[in-house]
């Protein structure tokens, strides 16, 4: 059995184990998003398009950023970048040219939402 550092049930000042919260993540935000960002194909990132996932990231940007400013709710950020075009829901336009050309993203899952940048 496990106890925690303040749980003695004999009462008898017996040691017990020292343990943090299973499962806690000491890894830096940066570092998280890192674990969700990958290269992805529009074959992977179709579904997430149909279903209004994606969101298309101008290569001008730092895709890390953009996800560090989702994941942190920065709302002026989110919205600055949306309202200049930095940041856009991909159209049909954008699909149908995805789809034909084969193009390639680095791909980052901020959920509800799926970042993507082309590569190159």
């Amino acid at each position: 059995m496990i106890h925690s550092a303040n749980d003695d049930p004999a009462g008898s000042g017996s040691e017990t184990m020292r343990y943090g919260m299973l499962g806690a993540d000491l890894a830096s935000a940066g570092e998280k998003l890192a674990k969700y960002t990958g290269e992805a194909g529009w074959e992977a990132l179709r579904p997430h398009f149909q279903s209004g996932a994606l969101l298309y990231v101008d290569p001008a940007l730092s895709l890390t950023e953009v996800g560090l400013a989702f994941s942190r709710d920065d709302r002026a950020a989110v919205e600055g970048w949306l309202k200049t075009g930095d940041v856009l829901k991909p159209g049909a336009a954008h699909a149908a040219w995805w789809e034909s050309s084969g193009a390639r993203f680095t791909a980052l899952v901020v959920s509800p939402f799926v970042l993507c940048q082309p590569l190159g």
